[in-house]
């Protein structure tokens, strides 16, 4: 499975939105300060979020975004699911469960990937923001990246494997 860019902008914004619960709204400069984020990617990500209705924004002198609900009610697989769609390499769990019916020669490979599919979405459906967004030790911003960060790039989200993950 993999995240793209952008998703993984949207989970850190709602992951600091989350540390700040309860403390207003926070305007779009801060939240991209604050985890290194481009602010004009960040608007088009919050705008996402706020039409999803996760987010919610408010205008004035105090104004930015806060989360909609509390952070132990936002699930991961919202975010992902609304921002980089399904979580599996295929189109959706239907998709696979009709591949498996439908060409024998490869069912035990779509029933895999339909296996793989259902741990990351169980994963991410008992996951919420309030389990991982644990607030920072300090005041300071998580870090100042240098440059514009490369299109496309992507997190690939995947255990490890090999002789270090089988000697813990």
């Amino acid at each position: 499975m993999k995240i793209s860019q952008k998703g993984l902008y949207a989970l850190q914004a709602m992951m600091m939105l989350a540390r700040h619960y309860n403390q207003g709204a926070i305007r779009i400069r801060d939240i991209a300060y604050e985890e290194a984020l481009p602010e004009k990617f960040l608007e088009l990500i919050l705008l996402e979020l706020k039409n999803a209705r996760m987010v919610e924004s408010v205008r004035g002198a105090n104004g930015g975004y806060h989360l909609r609900r509390a952070p132990k009610d936002i699930r991961l697989s919202e975010i992902v699911r609304l921002i980089d769609g399904p979580l599996a390499p295929f189109a959706d769990a239907e998709q696979l469960r009709d591949l498996i019916d439908r060409d024998d020669e490869h069912r035990a490979l779509y029933r895999v990937f339909l296996e793989v599919r259902d741990a990351a979405a169980r994963i991410l459906d008992s996951t919420s923001l309030a389990d991982i967004a644990i607030p920072r030790k300090t005041g300071k911003p998580a870090r100042r990246r240098v440059g514009k960060e490369p299109r496309g790039r992507v997190l690939a989200m995947a255990a490890q494997s090999g002789s270090k993950a089988h000697s813990e």
